[in-house]
């Protein structure tokens, strides 16, 4: 289905696509698509902190924790799961569309809005062709710039691979260190 407005916008022909974040589905399935890859589960993020010496030593006084979690509401869990390089952004406002239908609208402002968010946090870019696995999108999985505890198992993280494109990135996990972005 065609959306209105979205060959017009200035992200149309790109691919949003996550950059390498430790991240899992919680809870129940919610409204989704199916399509491979998709669960409808809400998403959470685990982020490293970085302290500074003085935060460090804080930090350890006050016993703050290591990491932040981010839990993702509905649509913005959904976003992140269609947000995986292989589709356009054309698409993955259609399919937030079909899912959300008047709760997202106008669906491709609402779904720019949500993407510029991850990238103003280092969480999303756009390329320009489809994503071809030059880095880890896949759940569970710490980034090698970052050192996170082990998860605890009572959470209940779904770190599962859902769809061959979050398969085949952790079994064939190339050494780019850098995405080639827009």
């Amino acid at each position: 289905m065609e959306i209105a407005d979205s060959d017009d916008h200035q992200y149309s022909g790109t691919y949003p696509c996550r950059l390498p974040v430790w991240w899992a589905r919680v809870g129940e399935p919610g409204p989704h698509l199916e399509e491979e890859g998709l669960t409808g589960m809400n998403i959470v993020l685990r982020i490293e902190k970085r302290f500074t010496r003085i935060e460090r030593i804080l930090a350890k006084i006050l016993r703050a924790p290591r990491e932040v979690r981010r839990p993702f509401d509905q649509m913005n869990s959904m976003l992140w799961e269609l947000c995986d390089g292989t589709r356009s952004f054309q698409q993955v406002c259609s399919a937030m569309d079909a899912t959300f239908n008047e709760d997202i609208a106008p669906a491709v402002d609402r779904t720019a809005s949500g993407i510029d968010s991850l990238k103003s946090r280092n969480l999303m870019t756009l390329l320009r062709e489809p994503f071809t696995g030059k880095w880890m999108i896949s759940p569970g999985t710490t980034p090698k710039n970052q050192t996170l505890a082990e998860i605890d198992k009572h959470r209940k993280f779904d770190v599962n691979p859902r769809s061959e494109n979050e398969r085949g990135a952790s079994k064939e996990h190339k050494s780019s260190s850098q995405p080639d972005v827009q």
